[in-house]
């Protein structure tokens, strides 16, 4: 096989030009499929991680029917004392759950005692969310990146709009779900910059300031947000808590809680499928454009040749070493375009960083753009390449296999 293989590059340096412009060709290709994917894939996966971290959690537990409603977040939907101790005990069941945090959600007045408007809020306790939400205090544009009993953290737009500054006194009115109409005064201690997605412009008050202003005389809770260890296991951490919570169920015998994870809540996730849709595109892309260079080239090969095909047929050699001859051209072609594209890929990946690209999503500004690709792509990449090549290379290995000696050596 080492010999053949030696006759084979031979037979491909014997047409330079023409090999030079295939493997360059192939090359490009993979090049461009790479950047496209190390660009789409990083921009994913950092708008994934400003959505989870910095807001909704890799995946939120509610009670069941809580998220057909949460637009008007249903106060009559929140998770009692029982049920949050089934759910913690649950939750403390599982390994791969880094974290959790409760939280009560609730729209109410916001008033600077000039102007009153509406804000959502969300109850949280500081330490446990940012354990579950890391990047949160991140968004503090202005004041502390904590917040204590009888401080408010208020999104960008709010306070630009009402006019309110760090320092300032506001009043939170909220009615409870029996009704009763509670206020309560904060000091506002951040300022939020605005997000994309659910829960990208509400407010922050601490979890007992949220009870105390909802008069609520036992626990509460309107969901809590999970982080898991490992991103990638999300999936089957969520089959198996949602299997694990189908068990507890009230004495109608429906499920009480419900599972969803980012996919389900945040509108970004139709984005993100695009660009899976776009880097499959691509790929397909990159298929015909091997698919038709590797075959170009080895029918012509077999063309220019059928006079030494019929030479080496009539002196004894066999179809299947014509075969494997020429499939072996075809994938040496295959295979020096995959080869050649890990340094240039690189180059182009890594002149790209240097750049320090910057570009705007939603209200988020002068986002640095990395590009990055994970070894698993750049293998997937070259294997497309290397058997995309020998298919191409089968329809005119066979052809020249099949060649009669005496009519090849007719051949003019």
């Amino acid at each position: 096989m080492s010999k053949l293989l030696k006759i084979a590059v031979r037979n491909l340096l014997r047409y330079k030009r023409r090999t030079l412009l295939t493997t360059s060709l192939v090359m490009l290709g993979v090049v461009f499929v790479l950047v496209f994917v190390s660009l789409s894939g990083s921009f994913k996966a950092m708008m994934v991680a400003q959505i989870t971290d910095s807001m909704i959690g890799h995946l939120q537990l509610h009670r069941k029917g809580y998220v057909a409603s949460i637009d008007t977040l249903p106060q009559n939907l929140n998770m009692k004392a029982g049920a949050i101790r089934r759910l913690e005990k649950a939750l403390g069941e599982q390994p791969e759950i880094e974290a959790y945090s409760p939280r009560i959600k609730f729209g109410g007045m916001f008033s600077n005692f000039a102007e009153t408007t509406n804000i959502r809020l969300n109850g949280i306790d500081p330490e446990r969310e940012f354990a579950t939400v890391p990047l949160l205090s991140g968004r503090v544009l202005e004041g502390k990146d904590t917040i204590g009993r009888g401080e408010i953290w208020i999104p960008e737009l709010l306070a630009r709009g009402m006019k309110v500054k760090i320092g300032d006194t506001v009043v939170i009115i909220a009615t409870n779900q029996n009704g009763s109409v509670n206020g309560k005064q904060f000091l506002v201690a951040g300022v939020l910059g605005s997000a994309t997605g659910p829960g990208g412009r509400d407010g922050y008050i601490h979890i007992e300031d949220a009870a105390e202003v909802l008069r609520m005389e036992e626990p509460e809770i309107s969901e809590v947000a999970v982080r898991i260890r490992d991103f990638d296991r999300l999936g089957a951490v969520s089959r198996r808590l949602t299997a694990l919570l189908e068990k507890e169920v009230n004495p109608m015998g429906k499920p009480i809680f419900e599972v969803h994870t980012w996919e389900k809540l945040s509108p970004f996730y139709n984005i993100a499928r695009m660009i899976d849709l776009l880097t499959l595109f691509m790929k397909v892309m990159l298929i015909a454009i091997v698919l038709v260079a590797i075959m170009n080239v080895m029918i012509m090969a077999v063309y220019e040749r059928i006079r030494e095909i019929g030479t080496i047929a009539a002196i004894g050699t066999r179809p299947g070493r014509i075969l494997s001859l020429f499939l072996l051209e075809g994938l040496s072609l295959g295979v020096g375009g995959a080869h050649l594209r890990q340094h240039v890929g690189a180059a182009v990946i890594f002149v790209l960083n240097m750049s320090n690209i910057t570009y705007d999503f939603g209200q988020q500004k002068d986002l640095l753009l990395q590009a990055s690709i994970r070894p698993a792509d750049v293998f997937a990449l070259s294997a497309i390449v290397i058997v995309i090549s020998a298919v191409a290379s089968l329809q005119p290995a066979f052809k020249a296999s099949r060649m009669e000696p005496i009519k090849a050596l007719k051949h003019v």
